[in-house]
């Protein structure tokens, strides 16, 4: 009979490490809890490694990028209700591996099956594959393998991710209404001042209109000249800036900079703020209800915040904890988050309910980005009517104008 190596965690909390006969890893799983004891590492005896190369690469398909956020959370999900249903770690990574589209995620998938054959835990194999599962993903399952409650942090895992993909989906969604208005109304008025205001331009000269064109006309032709002289710089701006802000965020100060710039403008800043706030309180929530130690739940939710600024404070809040203090005094130091948020936490940490108070400061949070959004979604749209109408109106009467002159002059020679 197949002879596993094994490591794990006792009752009490200490490391164990001993063999146990069994006929394949799920029953030397279900052996090594019988005894008592957490596995979080499983080998079988004189096997290492991953599968022979040939066999890795049957089945794969040339990939570029990264697993999409949709994918994931669909897989977390599904992998979740595998495992609450009481089916094997390997038979359920075959069943999904199986439905998965060609892509990143199935040739992890195949790597991941064979790795765990070979014995290797869930969070090993899912380690190797940084461009799927990220740090905050490899923790998360290795923290439920080793409490054995893999299906329960699963679960946290896909309602983090869950929620996380709707807020991003709701500020991006409400960007691109007015995005898609602007880009519109932008290249109208383009083709106006390339096409339509140069004709107009051309019938002026024709006559002579006593007393010269009127100012606005002469604004609105200035325009055109120069948009038509230069318009080259139409693509070089936007491509510029977006490098520029690149090589800007390129370096820590730069991106501490831009991020500390978003949170300080009108509107758009408290939208910057509470996403960042709502993201960090979601995920070391979750980190932590999953069991993974506060120092490296830190780390992980600094890197993965998005936020320079906020990621600074949390760098603090780490040196904190290291050297025996709370969370909330460097916290309330920082000034990045309000006070009721620093209170939340004070809280939590006084009854041991940290990650509960901070799954609830980021729903607060979630729902007032939501709010702010919709907000300003309702206030953009009167002043893009008023910013395109009196546009629209500026440019109607600046060509007319000189007709209406030209009508005069004419009446007045008849």
């Amino acid at each position: 009979m197949p002879v596993f190596q094994y490591q794990a965690m006792d009752a009490r909390g200490q490391e164990v490490r001993s063999e146990v006969e069994a006929v394949s890893q799920e029953e030397a799983v279900s052996k090594i809890r019988a005894l008592g004891h957490f596995p979080t590492q499983l080998r079988l005896k004189g096997k290492r490694g991953a599968a022979p190369r040939a066999a890795r690469r049957k089945g794969k398909t040339f990939t570029l990028g990264r697993v999409s956020n949709k994918q994931l959370t669909q897989f977390t999900r599904q992998m979740s209700t595998l495992q609450d249903a009481g089916l094997p770690i390997l038979r359920s990574l075959r069943i999904l591996e199986g439905q998965t589209k060609a892509g990143v995620l199935k040739n992890a998938l195949q790597d991941i099956i064979e790795d765990v054959e070979a014995g290797s835990t869930l969070s090993e194999a899912m380690e190797k594959h940084p461009k799927a599962f990220d740090r905050l993903y490899v923790h998360t399952v290795r923290a439920g393998e080793a409490g054995g409650v893999l299906d329960q942090i699963l679960s946290k895992l896909a309602d983090f991710k869950e929620k996380a993909m709707a807020l991003r989906r709701r500020v991006v969604g409400a960007i691109v209404y007015p995005t898609m208005v602007i880009s519109f109304a932008g290249i109208i008025l383009l083709f106006i001042m390339l096409f339509i205001v140069p004709k107009f331009e051309e019938i002026f000269k024709k006559f002579d209109i006593k007393g010269g064109l009127p100012p606005l006309t002469q604004v609105l032709i200035t325009i055109s000249n120069f948009v038509g002289s230069h318009w080259y710089l139409i693509p070089i701006v936007p491509i510029g800036v977006y490098a520029a802000l690149k090589l800007v965020r390129a370096t820590q100060a730069g991106r501490t900079t831009l991020d500390w710039l978003k949170m300080k403008m009108p509107i758009v800043g408290s939208i910057v703020n509470r996403q960042a706030i709502a993201t960090f309180a979601r995920t070391l929530g979750t980190l932590i209800a999953s069991g993974v130690p506060i120092l490296e739940a830190l780390n992980i939710t600094r890197e993965t915040v998005g936020n320079a600024v906020v990621a600074k404070a949390l760098a603090n809040v780490h040196d904190s904890i290291r050297e025996g203090e709370s969370i909330a005094g460097p916290l309330r130091e920082s000034g990045v988050v309000e006070p009721i948020v620093v209170n939340m936490v004070d809280v939590g940490e006084e009854t041991g309910e940290l990650d509960k108070m901070l799954v609830k400061v980021a729903d607060t949070y979630d729902d007032e980005v939501d709010h702010l959004v919709g907000s300003l979604v309702s206030a953009l749209e009167p002043v893009m009517i008023i910013f395109l109408g009196g546009t629209i109106g500026f440019i109607v009467i600046a060509l007319f104008l000189p007709l209406v002159k030209l009508i005069e002059n004419v009446g007045q020679k008849g």
